[in-house]
């Protein structure tokens, strides 16, 4: 989850090891014990949300905003096929750079919502819990950021 929100393998590692530093010093605030997957993502949440911004702060609009990190994409258990000439390798990673770039244009909430109810496929009300909002927020903020997506890559549709 830190990586998709931070796009970033280094400042994902660093709020992944932060994220389980805070759990273990505040563990006695976890009321419910069955919630600790929630609560963590939430924490982990928090810490990226953090780090965007203090990133933004620092440096604005880079290129490392536009990178594509090949690695984080590659499966390992993929059956083997024919490698894409040049030209379907460009496009493709145009069309990743897009997309990238259009999600890091996201709202927090609606960047959040999208990612883990579409792509880490968690359920709505687990999502909720997580953002600390209703479900009819998540359903929300989750059709509002792929009408943004829709707008934002109607060139590649």
């Amino acid at each position: 989850m830190a990586y998709r929100l931070l796009n970033n393998r280094d400042d994902a590692l660093e709020i992944t090891q932060d994220a389980f530093l805070n759990a273990y010093q505040k563990l006695d605030s976890l009321h419910e014990p069955k919630r600790f997957g929630s609560w963590l993502l939430r924490i982990v949440s928090n810490l990226s949300l953090n780090r965007r911004r203090s990133r933004a702060l620092r440096r604005g609009l880079s290129l490392d905003a536009w990178r594509v990190d090949d690695d984080a994409h590659t499966d390992v258990n993929a059956p083997p096929s024919r490698e894409p000439g040049p030209a379907q390798q460009a496009s493709a990673k145009d069309l990743q750079a897009r997309i990238a770039a259009a999600v890091d244009e996201l709202p927090d909430m609606q960047r959040q919502a999208l990612i883990l109810f579409s792509i880490e496929k968690m359920p709505q009300k687990e999502v909720a819990e997580i953002l600390g909002c209703s479900v009819q927020a998540v359903k929300w903020h989750v059709f509002a950021a792929r009408k943004k997506l829709k707008d934002a890559l109607i060139d590649y549709l």
